[in-house]
């Protein structure tokens, strides 16, 4: 997961850990605590680097071991550098209670088969592993994309509602798949216990379609759709997730705020206008930037941003959890850290870019590009 750097820098302050150096993989943590030992892939960067410093500083955690492919700076966990993909990571986990497997890659711009072979099979690898050692939870993290963003979604979902995405949004194919792994290897591996946890928009660091639709001079509105906006700060999600390795928690459960915002509000918040196109417009234009390689996100991105998938996050609030922002919080959040960046139809431009092109100009100009391709290739077709 990608990484948010004030907030990595806010948790090491948290946790003050020490500057000097030690050698890898000896690196334990303070003795004292009397719950489990909790394994964290992904732990150097990210949600994965937050929730392991977050964990090395509870007493309710007995010891945290921190996989990556490189080392982090929690100095209070014990460090094993290999790649997720590895076998060897059976010997690193082995003596762990609880995995929290967070190394995945959705970023927007890395290749999408190597992305998924990353994805899917570091998943496998993990899994397998964990089993073969005597580890009794895994805790899966995908997304509330899941569910599908569909016009006659429940407003909220419930959290036990059929998972109706498909594959055509970044990285949401690759969820799925690593949700089908999760629901089978309890079967093929009895013992072993799966959580699957399922954040809404997430905010705090993070580069996704979604928080680059709030770095563009309009938002985009499809007309006749119903945008709605449920967030989840990455602090709740270190803390939802803290409740999943404590086993406070089990099965598969959504994280984020409270309630959601429909687009009125987000735009009477936030100050930006919208900019309201057809759906055959914005959707045949998104394609087609996609697919001559202008902007990085497909067109299924678009579809987050046209229909309600917010969820009900009743089965963490059962449990005693409650998340300490509330969305117009996060979303005062997002528009402080996205100031100053340019986007349009996911395409982050440089300060000069933006400066040339205008705000509904730039737009116009990439719908126009799209336009003249498309014209262009029939007109060689003709020839």
């Amino acid at each position: 997961m990608s990484s948010p750097d004030p907030q990595v820098r806010a948790a090491r302050n948290l946790t003050d850990p020490s500057p000097e150096s030690t050698p890898e993989e000896k690196r334990p943590r303070s003795p004292g605590g009397r719950g489990p030992v909790v394994a964290v892939t992904g732990a150097a960067t990210g949600i994965g680097e937050l929730l392991t410093a977050h964990l090395a500083a509870s007493d309710a955690i007995k010891q945290v071991i921190a996989i990556d492919e490189r080392r982090g700076e929690v100095s209070e966990a014990t460090w094993h550098i290999l790649d997720v993909r590895d076998p060897a990571i059976a010997e690193k986990l082995r003596g762990a209670d609880v995995v929290v497997h967070l190394a995945l890659d959705l970023d927007l711009e890395t290749d999408p088969a190597a992305r998924t072979a990353y994805n899917v099979r570091g998943t496998q690898t993990v899994l397998t592993a964990a089993a073969a050692v005597g580890v009794h939870r895994v805790v899966l993290c995908t997304s509330a994309m899941v569910y599908g963003a569909l016009a006659d979604n429940d407003v909220p979902l419930s959290e036990d509602a059929e998972l109706r995405a498909t594959a055509e949004a970044t990285g949401v194919g690759d969820l799925l798949e690593i949700e089908r792994l999760g629901r089978r290897a309890p079967r093929a591996h009895p013992g072993l216990n799966v959580t699957v946890v399922r954040p809404t928009v997430l905010v705090g660091g993070t580069d996704t379609a979604l928080t680059r639709y709030f770095e563009s001079p309009r938002l985009l509105v499809v007309a006749g759709s119903r945008p709605t906006w449920q967030f989840c700060h990455v602090e709740d999600l270190v803390t939802a997730l803290e409740y999943a390795a404590l086993e406070k928690i089990d099965g598969e459960f959504a994280v984020g705020c409270d309630g959601w915002l429909e687009q009125e509000e987000v735009e009477e918040l936030s100050g930006v206008r919208r900019m309201e196109l057809p759906s055959a417009v914005a959707l045949g234009a998104a394609a087609r930037l996609h697919r001559i390689g202008l902007t990085p996100s497909p067109a299924g991105d678009l579809a987050y941003t046209m229909h309600p998938w917010v969820v009900s996050v009743s089965r963490l609030h059962d449990a005693g959890w409650r998340p300490k922002w509330t969305n117009e919080e996060v979303l005062g959040a997002l528009l402080e850290e996205v100031e100053g960046r340019h986007t349009l139809a996911g395409r982050r431009l440089g300060r000069k870019d933006a400066t040339a092109a205008g705000a509904a100009g730039a737009t116009v100009a990439l719908l126009g590009a799209a336009a003249v391709v498309r014209r262009a290739r029939k007109a060689r077709r003709r020839i």
